[in-house]
């Protein structure tokens, strides 16, 4: 397989003013040590805040990084917008906190270099760690994880983790065909959803291999995880999923032109 040319960094933002300087800094100086060439795009999921001004001043001292301002409509609308605006060869998906150090892109990429189309950061796969998580956020993330198994996909012991890589050409077959919190439709306060698995089910269901790899990760403070509401929004999302695939809405065929590589 041909190495990483230019690796785009997608990076979803909902009223992220106080932790995107440094994660947006930390991001750069990383990249800025490859070899290949990269781009950071910031989706503003219509924030509250002064998250577009942040990213907007932070652009003045590095040409790689990119705004794109969004209605808010929550994190599966704003990472679709990011990657179908990429450029890269490869893309990796990565939470604003940067709760995933940003040079565990590393452990990414020879994967992908490899022929796998999506590599998933994982806090459960062999070689992870977790510093400072609450065990109720742990146990939270368990009981999901079983429903999961159960619903929709099985194979996978993190599938929420929000640091993915993708290949070019699978992020493009994948995203697209996205339903689940994709629409249209404006959304409230902060969202966590189940959209990383839908994700996950059209790349497993479309052929491409998919590899879990294991990472550290810090629990940030100031999550915006509200447990009873967004379990039950995140469960109501999986099975969404399942009733998507079950009426053929993931069946479309892919577009003549376009040239899937499947490894």
């Amino acid at each position: 397989m041909v190495a990483c040319r230019k690796l785009s960094v997608v990076v979803p933002a909902y009223n992220e003013e106080k932790r995107l300087p440094a994660s947006l800094r930390a991001i750069g100086e990383f990249l800025g040590q490859q070899a290949y060439e990269s781009e950071i795009i910031v989706v503003d999921d219509g924030s509250e805040d002064q998250t577009a001004a942040v990213v907007e001043a932070y652009s003045a001292t590095d040409e790689r990084l990119r705004l794109i301002r969004n209605p808010h409509r929550g994190k599966a609308f704003a990472v679709r917008t990011g990657i179908l605006a990429s450029q890269g060869d490869v893309v990796f998906m990565c939470d604003a906190d940067l709760s995933m150090p940003v040079a565990e892109i590393a452990k990414f990429l020879p994967l992908i270099e490899k022929g796998y189309g999506v590599v998933i950061g994982s806090r459960e796969a062999p070689g992870a760690h977790r510093y400072g998580e609450p065990s109720h956020r742990h146990l939270m993330g368990r009981v999901f994880n079983w429903i999961v198994q159960v619903i929709a996909l099985n194979g996978f012991q993190d599938t929420q983790c929000g640091f993915k890589c993708f290949r070019r050409d699978a992020a493009l077959d994948i995203f697209p065909r996205l339903r689940v919190r994709t629409d249209d439709a404006t959304v409230k306060g902060p969202m966590v959803t189940g959209f990383d698995v839908e994700v996950l089910y059209l790349a497993k269901k479309l052929g491409y291999r998919i590899a879990e790899v294991g990472v550290d990760w810090y629990y940030a403070p100031g999550s915006k995880v509200d447990s009873m509401r967004d379990s039950l929004r995140m469960i109501a999302d999986v099975i969404k999923v399942r009733i998507n695939s079950r009426r053929g809405w993931y069946d479309l065929p892919r577009p003549a032109s376009q040239e899937v590589t499947q490894g």
